[in-house]
């Protein structure tokens, strides 16, 4: 008999992307309120950035097919 399947966190499914060496996510503070803060704040927003080793596992276990 087969054994069950993972039930995907789908928030994190959401948030995260599995790349070869981790995981990236988008930076956090960039939905609303930007007017104030500044150009230069709002520009080193942009993009993704890698999710740091320490949290890779928590991450693994909620994305566990990614």
């Amino acid at each position: 008999m087969a054994g069950y399947k993972l039930k995907t966190n789908r928030g994190a499914a959401k948030r995260f992307r599995a790349t070869k060496n981790g995981f990236k996510h988008r930076a956090t503070g960039r939905n609303h309120i930007l007017t104030h803060r500044t150009t230069k704040n709002k520009r080193q927003l942009r993009g993704v950035t890698r999710v740091a080793e320490v949290d890779c596992p928590s991450i693994t276990q909620m994305l566990p097919y990614a």
